[in-house]
């Protein structure tokens, strides 16, 4: 049975997440598991006016790449790649996998070939994404997904349609709220000039003087809910313990611990999964040093579910990305990889501003 938030979702794209206009090309892309989604984003751009194409993306042609590919095509951008990035100035990306593991298998050295092969295109989606470029990146509801998550598929697509607020009358008007509310926390910070951040086995600074907050209110990622920034290169000194996983193309690195002196990693260790991790921070130079640091506002995703476009998300958390800075924040880094890892504060965490206590447990101390 045809469930109607489908095209409530595909509606909230169309129109808020993505804005698009009549004569707008536009293209669609996910796997064939998307198909009720990728319909409705279909007429629903049809209806605005603009010009939509799909690209269907098969299952396991990721990892057979990855594992049968000489050197020289690990490294080459194909032309259709190129069009991709280059030519679309409007973008949706649809998550909706078979197989979250897929790519476990794979040499992580190879991986990093590729990463570091494409960081051009990378770089160049950054640029179009912070001159307001129409991209955005949504998910659909699969079994695969809902295992990950702890869940049945019906009890993961609820946590997903709340999670997107979908279970309003107007969602439309729900983001924007979302959307006022973290304009008056992003106002305060940046205003501030350096951060601390307390918790279990955590003590970090980092300067964000001079550098540009960012409300990520759901027009790049679908659900949203965070405030971020890239901070200043050389100023992230002390420790900290990541309270969930890392999540790097379906392999899990568990219980990462990592050491900062002057915004460089000079120390990390894991529990599980310290060859992708040290393969991870050896990608390029830029991959050792912090793009983003972020507070996790969306208060409706509540769980860890290893999936990065809701974890990141989590209301009382904050991450840090190691690699490419967002250049709209002012950051510098870059690096082929940008990898978001989760720090839970909603047990006796807190932030300070300027010295000054405004964050603890999850919550602002500040009147957002």
């Amino acid at each position: 049975m045809f469930d109607p938030r489908i095209t409530k979702l595909a509606d909230v794209l169309v129109r808020y997440s993505l804005g698009l206009e009549a004569g707008d090309h536009f293209l669609i892309t996910g796997t064939d598991l998307a198909a009720p989604l990728v319909r409705e984003v279909y007429r629903a751009a049809l209806r605005a006016g603009a010009h939509p194409e799909v690209l269907v993306q098969l299952e396991g042609l990721a990892e057979i790449f990855l594992k049968e590919a000489s050197e020289e095509q690990l490294r080459t951008i194909t032309p259709l790649q190129r069009v991709t990035y280059e030519e679309y100035a409007s973008r949706l990306a649809i998550q909706a996998p078979r197989n979250v593991k897929g790519l476990s298998g794979v040499d992580p050295r190879r991986m990093a070939i590729a990463q570091e092969a494409r960081k051009e295109l990378s770089a160049k989606l950054m640029e179009r994404i912070g001159r307001g470029g129409k991209y955005c990146v949504t998910l659909f509801p699969t079994h695969a997904l809902a295992q990950e998550a702890g869940m049945s598929l019906a009890d993961y697509s609820e946590f997903v349609f709340e999670a997107c607020f979908l279970n309003e009358d107007d969602p439309v008007a729900a983001w924007r709220d979302v959307s006022r509310r973290q304009q008056r926390i992003v106002d305060f910070l940046n205003e501030t000039r350096e951060l601390r951040v307390v918790g279990e086995d955590t003590d970090l600074t980092l300067s964000v003087a001079g550098r540009r907050w960012v409300n990520a209110d759901g027009h790049v990622n679908f659900p949203d809910g965070e405030v971020f920034t890239g901070p200043v290169e050389d100023s992230v000194n002390g420790h900290i313990r990541f309270s969930f996983p890392g999540i790097f193309q379906g392999r899990e690195i568990e219980d990462i611990r990592l050491r900062f002196e002057d915004g460089r990693v000079v120390a990390a260790e894991a529990a599980r999964g310290q060859d992708l991790l040290e393969a991870l921070l050896g990608t390029d130079e830029g991959a050792r040093y912090v793009g983003e640091f972020a507070i996790g506002t969306n208060d409706r995703i509540r769980r860890f579910t290893r999936n990065l476009l809701f974890d990141e998300k989590i209301g009382g958390t904050v991450h840090l990305a190691l690699g490419a800075s967002y250049p709209m924040t002012g950051g510098r880094n870059q690096s082929a990889i940008h990898w978001d890892m989760i720090c839970d504060l909603r047990r006796g965490g807190e932030i300070y501003a300027d010295g000054e206590l405004i964050y603890r447990d999850g919550k602002f101390l500040i009147d957002p």
